[in-house]
C-alpha cells in the first residue's frame, strides 16, 4: 500500500536534508584541499574555482611521515577488523546454541565493559604495555581496537546466529561434522551479511581513533589521526590547504569502502534487528 504523497514528499524532504547535513562537511573539506590557500575562507565561499594540487605537493614535502603513517593505519584497521570479526563470530555462535549461568553471566560482563569510557583503561594499562614492550607496535593496537568492538560485534552477531534454524546444525553433524565444521561450513555463510556490517564498523574506529594510538604510539606505529592533530599545532601556523588535503586522503579510502559495502551493510543491519 502506497503511502499518502504528501508523507512520501516530506520523508524525501528529511531524507535529502539529511544527506545534505552528512555530505556538506565533508564536500566543503575536499573542496578546500583543491583551492589556493588564499580562497579556503574567503566569505561567501567561492564554488567555482580553478583547482590546484599545490597543497597535495606541499603535503609531500612538508610531512612525508604522513604516507608512512596512513599504511600504518590500514595495517591496524585491517588487523583489528579481522581478529574481532573472527573472534565475534565464534562468540556469537557460542552464545546463540549454548545456554548456562556462566554464558548468561558473561554477556551481561560484556555489555557492562563496553560501557566503560576508553581513557579509564588507558592510564592503567600502560605500566603493563610497556612492562611487556607493546609500546608503539601495530599488535597493541590491534589487540585494542579489536577487544573494544568484540562485545558490540558478539551482540550483532548472535542474532544472526539466532535465525539460523538449528535443524542445519543437526543436519550438517548427521553427515558426520563437528562444531567447527558446522561453524565454518554453515553459520560463517548465512552470517555474511552481518559479518561485513561488524567489520565496517570495526573498520571505520580503528581507522579514525586517537587516544589509543596517542597514548601508545610514538613513532613506528603511529597512525594518520596522530599526524592530523600535528598539523593543527605546528609551530610556524597551521597551513590549512595541506591540512585539508591530508584529511581528504585519510577520508577518501573509508568513504570508499562504506559505499561499497553499504548495501551488505543495510541489509546486515535490518536483518539482525529482526528475529525470522
Amino acid at each position: 500500500m502506497k503511502r499518502p504523497l504528501p508523507i512520501r514528499i516530506l520523508r524525501g524532504l528529511a531524507l535529502a536534508l539529511l544527506i545534505v547535513w552528512s555530505a556538506f562537511p565533508i564536500v566543503l573539506v575536499v573542496a578546500s584541499s583543491f583551492k589556493p590557500p588564499r580562497d579556503i575562507f574567503v566569505y561567501p565561499p567561492r564554488w567555482l574555482f580553478e583547482p590546484t594540487f599545490d597543497n597535495y605537493s606541499g603535503l609531500v614535502l612538508r610531512w612525508p611521515d604522513f604516507f608512512r603513517n596512513l599504511v600504518n593505519s590500514a595495517i591496524v584497521a585491517i588487523g583489528a577488523t579481522l581478529v574481532a570479526v573472527i573472534a565475534s563470530a565464534l562468540a556469537a555462535y557460542v552464545y546463540s546454541r549454548l545456554r548456562s549461568t556462566t554464558l548468561t553471566l558473561t554477556a551481561f560482563f560484556m555489555i557492562f565493559i563496553r560501557l566503560i569510557p576508553p581513557i579509564v583503561i588507558t592510564l592503567p594499562l600502560f605500566p603493563v604495555v610497556n612492562e611487556l614492550a607493546l609500546n608503539d607496535t601495530h599488535f597493541i593496537l590491534i589487540a585494542l581496537y579489536a577487544t573494544f568492538f568484540v562485545s558490540l560485534g558478539t551482540l550483532v552477531l548472535r542474532a544472526f546466529v539466532d535465525q539460523i534454524p538449528r535443524e542445519l546444525d543437526e543436519a550438517a553433524m548427521v553427515d558426520g561434522a563437528g562444531p567447527f565444521a558446522v561453524f565454518r561450513r554453515v553459520i560463517l555463510p548465512l552470517c555474511a551479511q552481518g559479518m561485513v556490517a561488524v567489520g565496517v564498523f570495526v573498520l571505520v574506529y580503528a581507522w579514525n581513533e586517537f587516544l589509543f594510538a596517542f597514548i601508545f604510539t610514538t613513532t613506528k606505529a603511529k597512525t594518520a589521526p596522530l599526524t592530523l592533530s600535528e598539523m593543527t599545532g605546528a609551530v610556524d601556523g597551521v597551513e590549512w590547504g595541506v591540512l585539508f588535503a591530508a584529511t581528504t586522503l585519510q577520508l577518501a579510502p573509508i568513504v570508499a569502502i562504506v559505499v561499497a559495502a553499504q548495501k551488505y551493510l543495510i541489509a546486515g543491519l535490518t536483518a539482525g534487528a529482526t528475529k525470522g
